[in-house]
């Protein structure tokens, strides 16, 4: 019910009226059952746009710091963030990842759409860049399509380390479902892994046209000035 009313109630309609977002493919997002949509990542607004122009819900595994901040900017941003269907979980590896994983498996496991960012974090520039295998095990595992999803323009909405969003309107491109069925009974191949991560990736830059890097986003933010305090 609150998802509910903060998309069709407090945020949905404000801020369609605003940005005016388009989508194309709508009708490649299944009516019923489980889904993985695999998107780029260019935006923190990305996962804000992209469920707002669904039919059904879904939910976006967020990196836990959304939840745990203090004061009323921590408590908005906590209710914000729950409202708006994502899921808080910790990227520093090891075990936290996969505790990531197995929350992934239960939005899944219920039949819904789940939300992932391939690349793991935002792109530092625009490109498109190597995607990192935990959603192919999701895949793989749930057994269910991975579906494309290409965000246009959000990153001038709202570029890294803006607070305010500018009024720019966005887009998002949601291509036809990939299925990885052949590879049954395969998830823990490493390098099964790595073939249906690429295969996504590429199925991203054809559908976006994005210049494709071969190598991590966050390896790239590491390598900038600044990279110890810029928020991922």
């Amino acid at each position: 019910m609150f998802y509910w009313l903060m998309k069709n109630v407090a945020i949905g309609p404000w801020v369609k009226g605003i940005f005016r977002p388009w989508i194309v493919g709508r009708a490649n997002v299944p009516t019923t059952g489980a889904a993985i949509l695999a998107s780029n990542h260019l935006s923190f607004a990305d996962s804000i746009f992209l469920p707002l122009m669904l039919d059904r819900p879904m939910a976006f595994l967020a990196k836990s710091d959304y939840f745990t901040g203090r004061g009323i900017k921590g408590w908005a941003t906590k209710v914000f963030m729950k409202g708006t269907g994502q899921l808080p979980i910790d990227r520093s590896g090891g075990k936290a990842s996969e505790a990531s994983l197995n929350t992934g498996l239960q939005v899944l496991g219920r039949g819904e759409l789940l939300g992932i960012y391939p690349e793991g974090t935002r792109s530092p520039d625009g490109k498109l860049y190597r995607g990192r295998t935990g959603i192919a095990r999701m895949a793989l595992e749930a057994k269910v399509p991975v579906i494309p999803v290409v965000m246009v323009d959000t990153d001038r909405a709202m570029p890294i380390g803006r607070k305010v969003p500018r009024i720019v309107r966005v887009g998002m491109v949601i291509g036809e479902p990939l299925d990885f069925s052949r590879y049954d009974g395969m998830e823990n191949d490493r390098y099964i892994l790595r073939s249906v991560t690429d295969e996504i990736m590429v199925a991203l830059q054809r559908l976006g046209e994005q210049t494709y890097e071969d190598v991590y986003a966050s390896t790239v933010k590491d390598r900038r000035p600044g990279a110890v305090t810029e928020a991922r």
